[in-house]
């Protein structure tokens, strides 16, 4: 490991308003050469089937495929085939992740806005979704969990999960017993942009979705983009991000791993360290040396911390509010004296780690928690996937004849302010003799 510092040091008080903004924008922009390309792949798909599926999955990924769909028998033989220490410990984060998700929906009271004017909400799952788990190098069961639980809590009655298939032309045995383990109803051995257009308008053999979820690479991200509209999509998901705010409490040993960790996902991640404390920023540089050392992804995690990481050294814990409301990261680790002291002035993050025993590793796999969170900015406005998102709430009405009199007057008198005659009469004759 050469001298040089794995990542740089940046003083918040050294910086003009322009690169304060510089630091906290990232574009979520894909390439028009991207988009063509893509767009041609949409189009093949939609108009050809599973003839262009078959077509782009050799030319891609190198695999002429007999069958797309996985067997079922495949499917529930998985989890008996992988080893047993992974299949319990994916049982035990399916079980934690239903935990969760299953709170989030529940009925809700029916309110009278007057009397005899009734109005609520009842839960209506999507009837049939897809989920997007990406193939190539890594391979992701846990976010088979973190898709299709949430999906079979909130009741939707078909999930179907597309994947790369490997070089055997086969989806991996732990991708296959987390479906098995999380609901996934049926299972297609294909992945790209050809996947996300099947789902999208149908084919064949693969029945259209009513919403796309799950990550991708640009070429993914830009296929649920242009097939937006004529099929619901997720938002897209952009480079994952970690701010540890962190005073002279935090142990620079785990400050260190933890910002290794979130690096080692892809080298245009962002891990950055917010602290006070220059003596911690000076200890986790030299753990960063010295953990990077024998670090099996250690190229892609320097890559990372050269492209996006830094640490940034602030007066008081205020400012690190400040930069981390402004940068609106996925997730937010605090380590501090009093962690829950900082959490109530946070409004933008994804998700939030509270004190040294809460690693954000933790949510990404066993907490229960979503580690499907909002990229780029967008927890500003958006928060982590959640069971309301595989359904919808419906409005109900129902009113007496004696509610309905009673803001009989207040509709009419509106309707004719705006015109709309039929709208006065639909009430007026009701009531008329």
């Amino acid at each position: 490991m050469n001298s040089v510092a794995p990542v740089r040091t940046i003083r918040l008080a050294d910086l003009s308003p322009e690169e304060r903004q510089r630091l906290t924008q990232r574009s979520g922009a894909i390439s028009m050469d991207v988009t063509s390309v893509v767009r041609q792949i949409v189009e093949d798909v939609r108009q050809k089937g599973d003839e262009a599926v078959r077509e782009y999955t050799e030319r891609f990924d190198g695999v002429k495929l007999d069958s797309l769909e996985v067997p079922r028998v495949e499917i529930e033989a998985a989890l008996d085939s992988i080893d047993q220490h992974l299949a319990e410990a994916m049982s035990i984060a399916a079980s934690n992740i239903r935990a969760f998700h299953s709170a989030q929906i529940h009925p809700e009271p029916v309110v009278e806005t007057s009397p005899g004017v009734k109005v609520w909400r009842v839960w209506r799952p999507i009837e049939r979704v897809g989920v997007y788990v990406p193939g190539g190098g890594a391979r992701y069961p846990s976010t088979v969990l973190m898709h299709a639980v949430p999906a079979s809590v909130a009741g939707c009655s078909e999930i179907v999960l597309c994947t790369p298939p490997g070089p055997d032309g086969k989806v991996p045995e732990a991708t296959l017993a987390a479906a098995a383990l999380s609901g996934v109803t049926r299972v297609f051995s294909i992945g790209g942009a050809q996947a996300i257009a099947a789902m999208a308008y149908g084919t064949q053999t693969i029945p259209p979705v009513q919403k796309i979820f799950g990550p991708g690479n640009v070429y993914v991200t830009a296929a649920k983009m242009l097939v937006f509209g004529d099929v619901d999509i997720d938002k897209p998901a952009g480079p994952s991000e970690l701010v540890i705010i962190a005073d002279d409490t935090a142990d620079p040993r785990e400050t260190a791993a933890d910002l290794i960790a979130q690096s080692e996902h892809a080298p245009d991640n962002a891990s950055i360290l917010v602290t006070t404390s220059e003596s911690l920023a000076e200890a986790v540089l030299s753990e960063l040396t010295r953990q990077l050392e024998d670090l099996p992804n250690r190229d892609r995690v320097i890559s990372s911390f050269r492209s996006n990481g830094f640490i940034l050294l602030v007066e008081d814990l205020a400012q690190a509010v400040g930069f981390v409301n402004e940068y609106a990261p996925e997730h937010l680790q605090i380590v501090t004296v009093s962690p829950r002291e900082i959490l109530e002035g946070i409004n933008n993050a994804g998700s939030i780690f509270l004190g040294r025993y809460s690693p954000v590793p933790a949510g990404d796999y066993a907490v229960g928690s979503n580690h499907v969170l909002p990229t780029s900015g967008s927890a500003r406005t958006f928060g982590p996937l959640s069971t309301e998102e595989f359904g919808k709430w419906v409005q109900v009405q129902e009113l007496t004849q004696e509610g309905l009199r009673s803001i009989s007057n207040a509709v009419t008198v509106m309707a004719r302010a705006e015109n709309l005659e039929g709208h006065a009469r639909a009430i007026e004759v009701r009531f008329s003799v």
